[in-house]
């Protein structure tokens, strides 16, 4: 009888020195996993909706989105279809801030982020898009409305020069008399 009584404390031992930290490790990788997958899904979901906010832009071609001419005159419905998508897409990115923001380096949710950075700066090359966002910054997030801000401070060296539009009979100025 003491060797079975022996045999079962040997066992607890053996348990307890192994399987608890075993038990510990896999409940951790568990988790670590399933935050991964989660940040996966947040970040196929903000991919979605911006490719659903592109197809907006396509489907308003009149209101020339991505052009970098500015534009010289819109009727007051193209303005206010403008201010109302470009709000969308603040939106969106004020959604991406909040998910996928981070200052860690090398990681996968750095790259991810970096992306919508490069989104967020790609349209603030677009002047009536830079013109408009301190107003649409107003009751956003305040982090996400300092971040935003400190990409319109950038340089935009890299982008090409703003360029009026040609001249055509609809915009050109009138003749001198």
């Amino acid at each position: 009888m003491p060797d079975i009584a022996l045999s079962w404390e040997t066992a607890s031992y053996i348990v307890t020195v192994f399987g608890f930290p075993l038990a510990i490790a896999v409940f951790v990788l568990e988790q670590r996993k399933e935050r991964e997958n989660e940040e996966e899904e947040s970040h196929q979901i903000l991919s979605d909706a911006y490719a659903e906010f592109l197809r907006i832009v396509l489907d308003n071609p009149d209101l020339r989105l991505r052009s970098r001419a500015l534009l010289e005159s819109l009727t007051p419905e193209q303005s206010e279809r403008r201010l109302l998508i470009f709000d969308m897409l603040v939106a969106l990115f004020e959604r991406a801030y909040l998910l996928a923001h981070t200052r860690e380096e090398g990681t996968k949710r750095a790259r991810r982020w970096r992306n919508w950075e490069d989104y967020m700066m790609d349209w603030i090359q677009f002047p009536e898009f830079a013109e408009a966002l301190p107003d649409l910054l107003r009751g956003e997030d305040p982090e996400f409305a300092d971040f935003a801000r400190s990409l319109l401070a950038r340089p935009r060296s890299e982008s090409p020069a703003i360029q009026k539009p040609a001249p055509t009979p609809e915009n050109s100025p009138p003749p001198s008399p």
